[in-house]
Formats: C-alpha cells, sequence, structure tokens
C-alpha cells in the first residue's frame, strides 16, 4: 500500500488524468478484500490491482471514463458463474467498488499516509461518500491523536475500534439520520511488520529476499563489511554494518517486531540472544541443532541470562520442519514460519 499512495501522489503532481479505486466491501467469495487499493491513469494504465479478471477489467473501462467525466461512481459487482470462470473459479460473492477520478483534491491525504508508513507510523484514511443526489466523495487523513477531528459520522469511538482491532470498517448511515445516502470507509494505514536479520550471510541474505516478497519490511545487520554490501540484497532491504549486540541495542523493536538469528556461529548466535532476549518482538527465532539450542538455553538459564519462559518464546531450531537442507529451502522455511505467527496459524 505504501507504492500505491506514493503512486497516486506521483501521478498527481505529473499533472494527468487518474482515478483510484478502493474496494468497500467484500461478501462470499472475491478476488480482493476490503480496504485494497488500485489506481488508473486516463490512458487505462493500472497500478496495484482490484482482483484482476472481469471486476478489474470493469474497474479499468469505468474508471477511464470518470477521467474525462470526474464523477466518481460506486460499481457493484455480483460474481456470477461468468464472472467465476473468469476469475479461476470464483462464484457467489460480491464486492463494491469506489472509483474516485477527484482524488487529486486530496493529495495531502495521501502524501501523509505515504510518509506515515515511510516512517513506521499507524494512521487511517476516511473516505467519506454521499450518494444522493450525485456521488461525491472527501477524504480525511486520521492519526490515533488526532480521533477528536472526527466528529462527525461514524465518529472517533468507531474509528478507534478499527485501528484497535486491526480490521478496516465500512460504516452506513441510518436512512432515517441521513437524506443524502452517507456511507464511510475507514482505511488502516499500518506499517509492514519489521523483520530483524542478524547475519548478514548467505541464510541472512536468502531470508531478506524471500520476506520482502511476503510483506517484511527488511533490515540486517552483520559486523562485516563484505556480508553488509548493498549489492547482496534488493534495494529496499535496510543494511546496517556494526556490533551485532548494539545494533539490536538500539533497533526499535515493537509488538510489529520479527527477529531471526543467523550469524555465523554458536558465539556470535547467543550474543545475538542475549541483546534481544528480553524484548517482546512478535517472533523471536534462532537457527541451529537441537544440540546447540540446548547448550545456549542451559547457559542462559544457568547464568541467569533468561528465565525458562523467556527461552521458551524463542523459535529454536529456527522455521518449520520441512525438510529443507539447502540455503534457499532453509529461508522458505524459516519465512513460512514468519507467516505463520503473523497471521495467527498453528504451528503444531
Amino acid at each position: 500500500m505504501a507504492s500505491i499512495y506514493g503512486k497516486i501522489v506521483e501521478l498527481i503532481d505529473g499533472g494527468g488524468g487518474l482515478a483510484a479505486a478502493l474496494v468497500l466491501s467484500t461478501q462470499g467469495s472475491t478476488p480482493q478484500q476490503a480496504g485494497v487499493r488500485a489506481v488508473v491513469e486516463q490512458s487505462g494504465r493500472l497500478w496495484g490491482t482490484v482482483g484482476g479478471g472481469a471486476v478489474e477489467a470493469e474497474v479499468q473501462r469505468t474508471a477511464a471514463e470518470a477521467c474525462q467525466s470526474q464523477r466518481p461512481c460506486l460499481l457493484d459487482f455480483e460474481m456470477n458463474s461468468q464472472d467465476a470462470a473468469d476469475e479461476g473459479a470464483i462464484c457467489g460473492g460480491q464486492m463494491r467498488v469506489l472509483v474516485d477520478p477527484t482524488v487529486a483534491r486530496h493529495r495531502s491525504c495521501f502524501a501523509q499516509a505515504a510518509d506515515a508508513l515511510a516512517n513506521r507510523c499507524h494512521g487511517c484514511l476516511v473516505t467519506r461518500i454521499r450518494t444522493l443526489p450525485e456521488v461525491q466523495v472527501e477524504v480525511q487523513w486520521l492519526t490515533p491523536d488526532s480521533l477528536s477531528a472526527a466528529a462527525t459520522f461514524p465518529g472517533g469511538d468507531a474509528i478507534r475500534s478499527c485501528l484497535e482491532s486491526g480490521q478496516p470498517g465500512r460504516f452506513v448511515a441510518d436512512a432515517q439520520a441521513s437524506t443524502d445516502g452517507v456511507e464511510v470507509f475507514v482505511e488502516l494505514v499500518v506499517p509492514n511488520p519489521l523483520l530483524l536479520i542478524a547475519g548478514g550471510g548467505h541464510v541472512g541474505q536468502a531470508v531478506a529476499g524471500e520476506a520482502l516478497r511476503v510483506g517484511f519490511d527488511v533490515t540486517v545487520i552483520d559486523d562485516r563489511p563484505e556480508f553488509t554490501a548493498a549489492a547482496l540484497f534488493p534495494p529496499s532491504v535496510r543494511v546496517l554494518c556494526g556490533p551485532i549486540p548494539e545494533q539490536i541495542d538500539v533497533c526499535p523493536l515493537g509488538e510489529d517486531s520479527y527477529i531471526v538469528l543467523v550469524t555465523r556461529g554458536h558465539r556470535h548466535d547467543a550474543q545475538a540472544l542475549a541483546a534481544c532476549i528480553h524484548r517482546r518482538p512478535a517472533y523471536l527465532g534462532m537457527i541451529g541443532s537441537r544440540r546447540k539450542v540446548a547448550l545456549i538455553r542451559k547457559q542462559f538459564i544457568e547464568t541467569g541470562l533468561a528465565t525458562e519462559a523467556e527461552f521458551d518464546r524463542v523459535y529454536a531450531p529456527i522455521g518449520l520442519e520441512i525438510g529443507a537442507i539447502t540455503v534457499p529451502e532453509i529461508a522458505v522455511s524459516i519465512v513460512a514460519q514468519l507467516i505463520a505467527v503473523r497471521r495467527g496459524a498453528p504451528l503444531e
């Protein structure tokens, strides 16, 4: 989503026509979920996706026309049998999509959303849609500290509940309370989870690439310059060179952080683990054989470096048990475990 917000701002600043598409609601089997965005240039070029197939083709066509008319519109899709064939056997779902060619009026909101994600801050875009006598769109940027500004429907408490639950929300005003058909969509702007990889060797490099592809912001730390060369990693991976425990100490690790320890040996892994075992990230994993893990566990508990409960939170040996042997396979097993923890999937 960071790229979509940035792309919207970039296209606005470029002066060309564009329309933003936002999935407002879904029901049943659909190709995308509520809160997904795409942007369509007047030429029909698409950035992002609302699901592909017939739905996306109709959104592109409508968006290109809307760039000419400058009139927002709402599209409601019933995924019938023909749609099912187009979408790959998806059947019976419903989607409601907003197409807004007036998005340039709200450039500052999208710029703030892009900046928030770049700085690992939270917030939300509140899209207010008046459907009568014609569709009109207003967008507001709110942070957790500015919810008092949300005085109108649905109100600050409703928006706060979306932020706290981590789920977007669509609110439709009661027909008796509103004569102009108001519906409001709360779009969460939440940074990707941060993955800190201690160790820039072959496994660290492979994990960085795989994790980046599935939506993690990746930072790699190592104390060897030859393993922190930018050329070893994709451009968007942050690479830091310095003593690993010190780098971990100063890294801002919150509840949305994931830590993977894959340094060059037993002693370095133990030092890295000592630097973060008292932190409370979403995930802390350490590579190594069962014998190595047992030795480090014994050392930590006997010396008071950690309690048994603290060590029990460490995923070690790291990764899902898939019989991985090669470096790419080991990286897949580690990233699969990260995904399972992130999505709350059972690991047993």
